[in-house]
């Protein structure tokens, strides 16, 4: 979840008026700030969580491992203010994705008790923290479920094509198999798929950007018509 005032949800003109006050009780919750080294786990797959973490700016990304060594990748995202491990917080359960610093970056540790503190004694604090999460949960279940329902080049189009918007919560990686990890494939197939776009005219393959959209018009008519 991010530490910003929301820009959609119910309660998103209270949290604009709010968000003041709300970042002044997160600050009374940092126990600590830390150094992190690129590719260092912030948090990993199957660790118990007790404290949670902000990154105000730096790279990360997040990904999970099957026990059968499948990868899936969520993938990265520029930080601005974002909040990792508020879910297992909640849930108690177990951390599902591991977290990795794409570069050096400043981390705050959130303590746990007294992040618990404020939001049993500040109603207003956890209503911001649940309509953080409800969001968030919403917009991975849409990646997910994306991923799952539609063919693979379907799903390279339409994240192509909203990177063009700018409006996706994760970016994608500059590794191929990494990507094709963030379609649930191998890289073999994810190849397969670029290659048919690039058939149809829809996207090139430029040495310094990677792939890129050739005919707008006719990807967004190839997303609708699907």
């Amino acid at each position: 979840m991010q530490l910003k005032p929301l820009s959609k949800g119910r309660f998103h003109s209270l949290w604009q008026q709010e968000h003041h006050d709300i970042e002044e009780i997160m600050a009374d919750c940092v126990s600590d700030t830390r150094l992190m080294p690129a590719h260092h786990k912030l948090m990993e797959q199957g660790q118990k969580v007790s404290t949670l973490i902000l990154v105000k700016r730096g790279r990360i990304s997040m990904g999970y491992t099957a026990r059968n060594a499948r990868s899936f990748q969520l993938g990265t995202m520029e930080c601005d203010s974002q909040i990792f491990g508020e879910m297992e917080f909640f849930s108690d359960y177990l951390c599902q994705l591991d977290i990795i610093a794409e570069e050096e970056l400043e981390v705050q540790i959130i303590c746990g008790d007294k992040l618990q503190r404020a939001l049993t004694q500040k109603p207003m604090f956890a209503l911001f923290f649940a309509s953080a999460i409800a969001i968030d949960y919403q917009d991975t279940v849409d990646i997910l479920t994306r991923r799952m329902l539609y063919p693979i080049a379907y799903n390279i189009a339409y994240d192509l094509y909203h990177q063009y918007l700018n409006d996706q919560p994760v970016d994608g990686f500059t590794k191929c198999y990494l990507e094709a990890e963030r379609f649930a494939t191998t890289d073999r197939v994810y190849r397969r798929a670029v290659k048919r776009l690039e058939e149809l005219g829809l996207i090139l393959r430029d040495k310094e950007e990677g792939i890129v959209i050739n005919d707008l018009d006719g990807l967004i008519a190839y997303i609708e018509e699907r």
